[in-house]
């Protein structure tokens, strides 16, 4: 499942797209207090008097009524009432409000993005460019975080295939080749970027990047190489993807003189477009000859 902040006339509402079932799911007291326009210190108090008339009289909402973990503000996840599109459409029409019509056609056009989207993954990538480039990232950053969410996905979808479903797992996963390749865990390498709820990949340097996508796709390649069957043997091989974009970064931090790992972070998002010092031809000859000596011997 995805968590995601939908806004409606600046109002956040919490969101998680749940894909078993390819289905929104929204934060019932979020929406309650924009129908309601309540500023309560509790947010879910309107929800909990509405939620017992409802019982009352017999309403399917309640029953239809599921506990997922949101994020409150606190940047912590609490099991939280979420419904359906569907259901929340027959929610405000409990709620008498000037705000119930164009919540309905908002709610309805949340949707039939997200539909769109399936049938179309490259209106995905563009809504995600048109992000990106709003938040004030370069067109030649954009390009590389695009890319390293498409390589993302495959590596996800194989550790699916290979049976990993819990979220603690893919967590594991992703901390094991990130510590591999970058040295740090991944809390390691966010507290070095000064960060905390925030996203990692967001604030990596286009170099960072590049690295991060060589550790993925290696492990994607390894994994559909060996198809392990258990979670040790996914973990070791995480491991392994995540060794040959260390070796990498090595390699480039010998050549460019200075560390790859940077502090930089998307507060300052032109100094994310790392440019690579030009390597010399004859140190890629001198490279060159010495491993056809290697070869030789």
């Amino acid at each position: 499942m995805t968590n995601k902040l939908q806004l409606f006339e600046g109002t956040t509402i919490r969101t998680i797209w749940d894909s078993q079932t390819e289905e929104w799911y929204f934060s019932v007291a979020d929406v309650c207090n924009v129908l309601s326009g309540s500023q309560a210190k509790d947010p879910n108090a309107y929800w909990r008097k509405l939620k017992q008339r409802l019982k009352a009289e017999g309403s399917e909402i309640v029953t239809n009524c599921h506990g997922l973990k949101l994020e409150s503000t606190d940047g912590k996840k609490y099991m939280t009432d979420v419904l359906s599109t569907r259901d929340i459409l027959r929610l405000v029409q409990s709620i008498p409000s000037p705000k119930a019509e164009p919540l309905k056609m908002w709610l309805a056009q949340v949707g039939s993005d997200r539909l769109d989207e399936i049938a179309d993954p490259e209106k995905a990538i563009m809504r995600a460019a048109d992000y990106y480039r709003a938040k004030g990232y370069s067109d030649q950053w954009i390009n590389q975080r695009l890319q390293s969410i498409e390589m993302r996905k495959e590596l996800t979808d194989e550790w699916k295939a290979r049976g990993i479903e819990l979220e603690l797992e893919y967590a594991i996963l992703t901390n094991d080749m990130t510590r591999a390749w970058s040295g740090m865990s991944v809390r390691q390498y966010k507290e070095l970027k000064g960060l905390k709820k925030e996203n990692l990949r967001d604030n990596m340097t286009n170099l960072e990047l590049v690295l991060n996508m060589l550790a993925e796709v290696t492990t994607t390649s390894i994994s559909r190489s060996r198809k392990p069957n258990t979670f040790e043997e996914s973990r070791q091989i995480a491991r392994e993807g995540g060794s040959v974009a260390r070796d990498t970064r090595r390699n480039i931090e010998s050549r460019i003189g200075q560390s790859v790992i940077s502090t930089t972070n998307a507060h300052d998002k032109l100094a994310l477009d790392v440019t690579i010092p030009a390597i010399e031809q004859e140190d890629v000859e001198e490279e060159n000859d010495k491993e056809n000596n290697e070869d030789n011997k």
